[in-house]
């Protein structure tokens, strides 16, 4: 009964969240809350929703000061070279453009947290992607999936939970899987070659100049629309031949920038502080205090790398002591928090409610419920080929569960029942691994909510769109794999 209303509850979640019925928060807590009554254990759901928050608290916290961090690190101009080089690479060309996604996503993914990944990646290319119109969709999906090939890094998480379930060097995992993660890595940059051309058929090439032209053109002419229609209005109540409903008509149609019947107040580029990125006379701007920023955010990230100390602690001091030295007058403090707040709010808030929902299907019973009942459909006839089957569990095990669900509880089933037929536990632990592009785009990562919460993306359609290409990246390294003789 626990595995079917496991099964119900992810999917119920999934579905009402693709046909945008309910919002992810919403979604995550009231569902979740609904199923733990089915269960017959509403009277537990404060327990377990408690434990969940305390679980993740960590995270948002991490999460909360990250955002704030490089926020300000983007607003000072740190990421300003890494854009003109991307720029200057790109060409406006969207092609250019989602490759260069994939291949900044890659590279900062060697920090081994998906959360500063995504952060970093978006802040970058968000500008680019809005001004040129292409498909944020594209560039969440290519971040998500080149990050999820990349996650396998030893001090990534997943290779050093299958180490330690297993009792087995994190090294004899990852090193001899770096032939098949290399070609599942090729096949992203291959996606994203197709899509950068997909968008490139729909958008045609363009200098920046002339998109940045370009808007300020539509501007001067919303602009003198604007003031024009302003002129009639009050012409035609200087003449008392305006009715109210007329004024009502007028009042909307002098929206300025950004009205229009396609127009969306969240979309409103006038307000997203992000775009000024591509505006080299920003007041917020601190030239002189570059290289201080630049070591600041390397020692960050060593001492992210050397666990020197908990992350979240890192990105808290990180955070003070930016804001003050960028900063110094507290007005000027207070101005940077706010234009940072949406994106805080927004991604702490999703990670509080996904504590909901892994609380509910933890502490009711169901993650384990559903682990044992696929582990048991396993037919006897496939014990010598545990590798394979474990590679392909990976892939909706990592996603309907906690990566600590998985290495902890399911792979050491997965590695005895191999282990009975002659299976070396190091093929078991890395076929395990073949999920994490999948995994990256699991509803259960609080860093995904980093990413489409930052790139204003709606979870479900970016669910849409990368679970396919995930599953089929994950594939490939598993393709890859057996080819090669490493599992």
């Amino acid at each position: 009964m626990l595995t079917i209303l496991g099964f119900a509850m992810i999917a119920t979640f999934l579905v009402l969240i693709m046909m945008k019925k309910m919002s992810p928060i919403a979604a995550l807590v009231l569902i979740p809350a609904l199923f733990c009554v089915f269960v017959g254990k509403g009277a537990k759901l404060g327990d377990y929703v408690i434990e969940g928050v305390g679980n993740l608290a960590p995270t948002a916290a991490m999460l909360m000061f990250a955002i704030v961090y490089f926020g300000l690190m983007i607003d000072v101009g740190l990421f300003d070279p890494i854009v003109r080089g991307i720029l200057k690479f790109c060409k406006a060309d969207p092609l250019r453009i989602v490759i260069g996604t994939a291949l900044l996503a890659a590279i900062v993914s060697l920090d081994g947290d998906g959360s500063t990944t995504f952060m970093i990646t978006v802040s970058a290319m968000y500008p680019l992607y809005k001004r040129l119109k292409m498909s944020l969709v594209v560039m969440t999906g290519v971040a998500a999936t080149a990050n999820g090939v990349m996650n396998t890094l030893p001090w990534g998480g997943p290779t050093a939970r299958a180490a330690t379930a297993l009792k087995l060097d994190a090294g004899d995992i990852f090193v001899p899987m770096i032939p098949a993660l290399a070609v599942g890595l090729l096949f992203v940059f291959v996606l994203a070659y197709f899509l950068g051309l997909r968008e490139r058929k729909r958008l045609g090439v363009l200098s920046l100049d002339e998109v940045l032209e370009q808007d300020k053109i539509v501007k001067d002419e919303e602009q003198e629309q604007s003031e024009e229609t302003v002129l009639v209005g009050a012409g035609a109540s200087a003449a008392g031949s305006g009715s109210g409903d007329d004024k009502v008509r007028t009042t909307k149609t002098t929206g300025g920038a950004g009205s229009g019947t396609d127009a969306d107040p969240a979309d409103d580029d006038a307000e997203d502080v992000r775009l000024q990125g591509l505006d080299p006379n920003r007041p917020t701007l601190r030239p002189k205090l570059y290289w201080f920023n630049a070591l600041l955010t390397v020692t960050l990230l060593t001492a992210m790398i050397m666990e020197w100390l908990p992350i979240p602690v890192l990105f808290i001091l990180g955070a003070a002591l930016a804001l003050t030295v960028n900063f110094p007058h507290i007005p000027d403090q207070k101005a940077r928090l706010a234009a940072h707040a949406d994106n805080v709010i927004n991604v702490s808030g999703m990670v509080f409610a996904a504590a909901v929902f892994t609380g509910v299907l933890q502490g009711t019973g169901m993650v384990d419920s559903m682990a044992k009942w696929i582990v048991d459909g396993i037919p006897e006839g496939m014990g010598p080929h545990m590798a394979l089957v474990t590679g392909f569990l990976s892939l909706p095990l990592t996603y309907f569960m906690s990566n600590d669900g998985f290495y902890f509880g399911v792979l050491p089933v997965l590695a005895e029942a191999g282990a009975a037929h002659g299976v070396s536990p190091l093929e078991i632990a890395r076929a395990s691994l073949v999920g994490q592009p999948l995994h990256m785009s699991s509803p259960l990562v609080p860093a995904v909510y980093v990413l489409v919460g930052m790139a204003k993306v709606e979870f479900g359609d970016h669910t849409r769109f990368v679970v396919k290409w995930a599953a089929v990246t994950s594939l490939v390294i598993l393709g890859a794999g057996i080819l090669m003789g490493i599992i």
